[in-house]
């Protein structure tokens, strides 16, 4: 068990950090879940790009991921409909 002042509240601060992280990683994918689940993609669009943009900004997945990501979505919604 940690006996350091200094190091109780680095676990005080990592138990805070890893509950927003994960918020913040659960927020993503449930949002990823309901825009590929949605018929009228078109719509929800703006807030899922929204929310991997801050997902990266936060360091929950990686700029590139968030790029590569964001792209699939507009392909998806500017797909010729066949």
């Amino acid at each position: 068990m940690a006996k350091s002042i200094s190091i109780k509240k680095a676990q005080r601060r990592n138990a805070v950090k890893r509950a927003l992280n994960k918020a913040r990683r659960t927020r993503l994918k449930n949002a990823l879940k309901k825009f590929y689940a949605a018929e009228n993609k078109a719509e929800l669009l703006k807030e899922v790009q929204s929310i991997v943009d801050k997902s990266a900004k936060h360091r929950i997945i990686h700029k590139n991921k968030a790029s590569r990501i964001k792209s699939r979505l507009f392909r998806l919604v500017n797909q010729p409909s066949a």
